[in-house]
């Protein structure tokens, strides 16, 4: 379905995220993988998706001087935004536990934003999901935690997991934007947008 694109740039993934690369590989899109270490370090004045497309687009940065004519990068950055604050991949279990407990509840957002690069063009797009938790046991959680070990999860948890199926009440817009790409928006920027 992406054939015009496909055949105009190869397309490099830098994303270390193995549901990342698998929704690539569902949606039939050719990669590769190719990572550089980003210290992911924003200025705290950023809200909301200003953080995730800073971040997305500080993650292609490293490509700048070695992409080649035919090649496109994707990045990309989810977040889950809280109480006016974002929440990021937990440091160990009693920071995801804090993030659990205080989830528990109540609704919040997760923010992904993806960045596609060429060597002459740059644009990034941003998508949003509204969650809604039950209340949460702590034996719930941490059940959860030592099970899963969700700390490479922003907020952490992943929707498609355990938590998920027990404790999302209800959402509102995309649910792969949750598990950190909205497919509908990067499928139609592949289709539509000329780069």
């Amino acid at each position: 379905m992406l054939q015009k694109l496909t055949e105009k740039y190869s397309i490099i993934l830098a994303s270390g995220s193995p549901r990342r690369q698998q929704f690539f590989k569902d949606l039939k899109i050719p990669f590769s993988v190719k990572l550089f270490d980003v210290e992911e370090i924003y200025d705290p004045k950023l809200k909301r998706e200003e953080i995730t497309n800073f971040l997305s687009e500080l993650k292609a940065k490293p490509f700048e001087s070695i992409l080649k004519e035919n090649e496109l990068v994707i990045t990309s950055d989810t977040i889950v935004w809280f109480q006016d604050q974002a929440l990021g991949k937990p440091k160990n279990k009693e920071e995801s536990f804090q993030m659990l407990r205080s989830l528990s509840g109540h609704s919040h957002e997760v923010i992904s934003s993806i960045s596609f690069k060429t060597k002459k063009s740059r644009h990034t797009i941003h998508d949003i999901t509204k969650v809604y938790f039950k209340e949460f046991t702590d034996e719930e959680i941490n059940f959860y935690i030592d099970t899963y070990e969700p700390f490479d999860k922003a907020g952490s948890y992943g929707i498609q997991e355990w938590l998920g199926y027990i404790g999302v009440e209800k959402i509102e817009g995309n649910y792969s934007n949750v598990m950190g790409l909205p497919l509908p928006k990067l499928y139609d920027f592949l289709k539509n947008k000329v780069l």
